[in-house]
């Protein structure tokens, strides 16, 4: 089996440590793989280790036009099986390059990551093409993805659920480098930390936690809140903090690589999402046994059940998200009994086998059915 894989995302987010795990995973059962992505992407470096090839081009947009040219091309040279793409430029991008590529064209998937509504009201909306006749499999990371699609109008028959998985090991001997941090961010010994990692961005819901953390703070004042991420959002999260008067309570480290051991620093994680497809953020941290207080938005229910594997709470209601916060910070028996619970619920639903195992069970299904209708539609 070949693969084509196509992510067009310049920066480092869930989605592409998500293309990595399914990279090295998917190598490691014998699958041929090229990678195309943008030239010096954060993706590009890393994927050349898992021995698949990378393509490196410029992709401009969901309509640049040479590109989809590019890939019907290599779609005529190299004779994929299967084009994965792993973005919405990605899947534009995609369809058109395969269609392009007449009898040699591949079978087409894509990985829906977000729980949005396709229909985008613009002038120029392919989503029935994108959606309904260009691609043969949409891969739901989460059923609730699946349900929005639905809801739009996507037949249910081009519909799977594979849900996001982490590489444990990846996560495992992480240094505890909780002096040095607090050290950095001037947090003081005993101070609890209370954290969050993602895209700082509206849907991601951090200005709910900052809106939260004065409750916290009333019976806590040395707590310390950090927000970890960069994105458009960023000014106005700092301003928010500021005109609450608790700028030196609410940290931002912008964007950070030593993601792991930071989670070890932080005595409480809270993702307050008001949409989330799924939100690999979640797992990383109850991979590392952090309590975990989050909202029930989206596809984070079917990781965390409420009071099992940590707390839920509804989106963007400020004051149940700090009462869940207070709950963890105060009762540190229930908070390490949640998140060794959340650690085995990883262990067990939510591993990069358990994924790269249900994306290739995808891959097979949908060529086994090309084949069996081949002969009433001319095979290539």
């Amino acid at each position: 089996m070949k693969v084509l894989h196509i992510n067009t995302e310049r920066t480092w987010r869930g989605g592409e440590q998500q293309v990595l795990s399914l990279l090295r995973g998917l190598a490691a059962g014998g699958v041929a793989q090229e990678l195309l992505c943008q030239p010096g992407s954060a993706l590009a470096a890393r994927a050349r280790d898992t021995g698949a090839a990378v393509w490196e081009r410029p992709l401009r947009g969901e309509l640049d036009v040479g590109a989809a040219l590019a890939i019907a091309r290599r779609c005529r040279q190299q004779r994929p099986d299967v084009i994965h793409m792993h973005t919405s430029h990605a899947h534009t991008l995609g369809v058109l390059g395969a269609r392009l590529a007449g009898r040699a064209r591949p079978a087409t998937v894509v990985s829906r990551r977000v729980d949005f509504s396709i229909h985008k009201r613009r002038l120029l909306d392919f989503s029935g093409f994108k959606y309904s006749r260009g691609v043969d499999r949409i891969l739901c990371v989460s059923e609730m993805i699946r349900r929005v699609l639905v809801a739009d109008g996507v037949p249910p028959a081009l519909l799977g659920v594979v849900h996001s998985g982490i590489e444990l090991q990846r996560l495992e001997n992480v240094p505890d480098r909780s002096v040095e941090y607090r050290r950095e961010f001037g947090i003081p010994a005993a101070a609890p930390v209370v954290g969050n990692v993602g895209h700082c961005a509206e849907h991601k819901g951090q200005r709910h936690l900052i809106a939260a953390a004065p409750a916290v703070l009333a019976r806590h004042p040395e707590a310390r809140f950090l927000i970890v991420g960069e994105g458009e959002l960023l000014p106005a999260l700092k301003a928010q903090a500021a005109g609450l008067g608790i700028a030196d309570r609410v940290l931002f480290p912008g964007f950070r690589t030593d993601v792991p051991a930071l989670l070890r620093l932080f005595d409480v994680f809270c993702f307050p999402s008001v949409q989330e497809g799924l939100g690999t953020s979640v797992l990383d941290a109850l991979a590392m046994r952090r309590p975990v207080v989050a909202s029930s938005a989206g596809g984070i229910p079917e990781m965390i059940e409420h009071g099992v594997h940590g707390l839920l709470v509804p989106p963007g209601d400020a004051a149940a998200l700090s009462a869940a916060l207070l709950e963890m910070l105060e009762n540190p028996v229930r908070a390490r009994a949640l998140g060794e619970a959340g650690r085995a619920r990883v262990e067990q639903e939510f591993s990069a086998e358990r994924m790269v195992a249900g994306t290739l069970a995808e891959y097979e299904r949908l060529l086994a059915s090309r084949a069996a209708a081949a002969p009433a539609v001319g095979a290539r």
